[in-house]
C-alpha cells in the first residue's frame, strides 16, 4: 500500500551493528541480478496490477539511513526500468520518494520486518547484515533475492558483510557484487516543489523563497532566495550518544542570531521541547522553532533553502549533503569516515581516535568524543562557511 505524509522518522535499531572493516568492491562478483537464478523451489515472481514485475527493497530505518541508500536505489532503478519498485520503509518518509526519483511507492515497514508483500519478482536487502531482515524478505517468497551472505543462511549467495566502510559505499558494493553498477556519489535529491517551500517557510514565520525558472526539458534547479537563507540549528538526534548538549547549541544559535542571521531551530514533533529549550536559551522568538511544524518534505524544503546547517550526526546532516547546503556536522561515537557527508561545503568536527573501534551510537548518554567539541570551534567553522558561501 502506498502512503504519503507524516513527520520525519527516528532511526530504530537494525538487526546488525553499525559498520566495521572495509569491503573490497566486486570481490567474487556474481551474475547480473536480472539473470540471477531463481531461489530453489520458488515459482516465477509476482507482478502488480498493470503487469509489471515487482521489486521490494527493505530499508526500515530513519531519514539519514534512507538518504545513504539513495545511490543504491537509483542503481536499481537504472538496472530494472520495467519493474515497480516498492520501498519497505517507515511511512513518514514517503514524502521523500518524489525527491529521490527511484521508487514507485512505499510499504510501511519499520525495522527488519516483517514485510507484508507476497511473491515479488525480486527482493533487495538494503536494511542490514541479517539474518532477521534477510529472513523477512525470504518470507515474501521472492523469485530472486539480493543480500549479503550470512553464515546462518549458507545457501544464499552474496558478498561478506563489510564492517568498516562508508554506509553509501556498502550498499553500492553489494549491488556491484551482484552485477549491478552503482555510483555512491549519486545522492543529490531533486529540489522540493514550490508548495513544499511555501509551507516550510510559512511554518517558520517567514516568506516563501521563489523557484529558479526551469530551462526547457529540465527540472527546477533548486530554491532561489530573494535574500540570505536561514541558518538551521538542529539539536536533536535519535539517541543521546549523538546529541551535543542543548546549552552549547543555544550558545551557537545565540551568537549566529546576534550576528544578524535568521536562525531556525528544527526537529521532529518529539523534539519540539528540546528545540524550544534551545531557542529560549538563545533568545530566539517562538516562531523560530519549526520542530514539529513541518513534515519530512517541509524539513527538506527548509534545508534546501538554508544558508547553513549546524547539527549532529543525524538525518538533517544527510539532507544538507543531498542538497549541497553548507553544513557543520558534529560527530561523536561514529567516525565520519563511516557516516560523514560527501565532498562539498561541509565541515566535519570529530575528536575520536580513528585507530579505535567506533563507539555505541545508540548509547544513553553523549559520547565522550562529542563532548570534547567546544562552542567556539563550532562557531569558527560556521563563520568560515558563512563567509565563503553565497546561496
Amino acid at each position: 500500500m502506498a502512503v504519503t505524509g507524516g513527520h520525519p522518522a527516528s532511526p530504530v535499531n537494525a538487526d546488525e551493528a553499525r559498520p566495521g572493516t572495509r569491503h573490497e568492491p566486486g570481490a567474487g562478483a556474481g551474475t547480473p541480478a536480472d539473470r540471477a537464478a531463481p531461489l530453489p523451489g520458488d515459482a516465477p515472481g509476482g507482478a502488480d496490477g498493470d503487469g509489471r514485475p515487482v521489486m521490494v527493497v527493505l530499508r526500515g530505518l530513519g531519514l539519514g539511513d534512507l538518504l545513504t541508500a539513495v545511490p543504491a536505489l537509483r542503481a536499481l532503478r537504472r538496472a530494472f526500468p520495467a519493474h515497480r519498485i516498492t520501498l519497505a520503509a517507515p511511512a513518514p518518509l514517503a514524502g521523500l520518494l518524489p525527491l529521490i526519483g527511484a521508487c514507485d511507492d512505499l510499504l510501511d515497514v519499520t525495522g527488519p520486518g516483517p514485510v507484508p508483500l507476497h511473491r515479488p519478482d525480486l527482493a533487495v536487502n538494503l536494511h542490514g547484515s541479517g539474518p532477521r531482515s534477510t529472513v523477512a524478505l525470504l518470507a515474501t517468497h521472492p523469485r530472486r533475492l539480493i543480500s549479503h551472505a550470512h553464515p546462518g543462511l549458507p545457501l544464499l549467495p552474496g558478498p561478506p558483510w563489510p564492517a568498516r566502510t562508508h554506509e553509501r559505499v556498502r550498499w553500492c558494493d553489494l549491488l556491484t557484487w551482484h552485477g549491478i553498477p552503482a555510483d555512491p556519489t549519486d545522492l543529490a535529491l531533486r529540489p522540493p516543489a514550490t508548495a513544499g517551500h511555501t509551507a516550510a517557510r510559512h511554518a517558520a514565520g517567514g516568506p516563501a523563497p521563489a523557484e529558479r525558472p526551469a530551462l526547457s526539458g529540465q527540472a527546477p534547479s533548486g530554491p532561489c532566495l530573494s535574500g540570505p537563507g536561514p541558518v538551521i540549528v538542529h539539536p536533536g538526534a535519535a539517541h543521546p550518544a549523538r546529541r551535543w548538549p542543548p546549552d552549547r547549541f543555544a550558545a551557537v544559535a545565540a551568537a549566529l542570531h546576534h550576528a544578524g542571521h535568521d536562525v531556525l531551530v528544527t526537529g521532529t514533533a518529539a523534539e519540539r521541547g528540546l528545540a524550544r529549550q534551545v531557542a529560549a536559551a538563545a533568545g530566539l522568538p517562538e516562531e523560530a522553532v519549526t520542530a514539529g511544524r513541518t513534515d519530512v518534505t517541509g524539513l527538506a524544503a527548509l534545508v534546501a533553502s538554508a544558508r547553513l546547517v549546524v547539527c549532529g550526526d543525524t538525518g538533517v546532516a544527510h539532507l544538507a549533503g543531498a542538497f549541497g547546503t553548507p553544513s557543520v556536522v558534529l560527530f561523536g561515537p561514529t567516525p565520519p569516515a563511516l557516516w560523514g557527508p560527501p565532498e562539498g561545503p561541509h565541515t566535519v568536527l570529530w575528536h575520536g581516535d580513528p585507530g579505535r573501534p567506533p563507539g555505541d551510537p545508540h548509547a544513553g548518554r553523549p559520547d565522550p568524543a562529542l563532548l570534547t567539541i567546544g562552542v567556539e570551534e563550532v562557531l569558527d567553522a560556521a563563520t568560515d562557511l558563512l563567509e565563503v558561501t553565497v546561496r
